[in-house]
């Protein structure tokens, strides 16, 4: 993943912290099916600050529909819990 600026890394650290642990439930893997990264924003279809891979295994946080009614989900790095970003939904497979 690309490395986040100060402000956007402290908003997403601070969203973190305020949601729960994600249960087991909640591990989903990105799954984009255009073949290019997933992009991460700073908000739901807010500006993006990085992206992730295919493959990436990471954990639901908190989940909202935008002004279009397009899920979007707080995603977390499922090995250490590091604070990712907002992702839109349906390009992350959870089991």
């Amino acid at each position: 993943m690309r490395k986040l600026p100060f402000a956007a890394l402290a908003t997403l650290t601070c969203l973190a912290a305020a949601a729960p642990a994600a249960a087991a439930e909640d591990l989903c893997r990105v799954m984009d099916p255009t073949g290019t990264p997933l992009n991460v924003r700073v908000a739901p279809n807010g500006q993006i600050v990085g992206t992730l891979n295919n493959g990436l295994l990471v954990a639901v946080v908190d989940t909202r529909d935008d002004a279009n009614g397009r899920r979007w989900t707080f995603v977390v790095r499922a090995n250490d819990g590091q604070p990712l970003g907002w992702v839109f939904r349906e390009f992350i497979a959870c089991f």
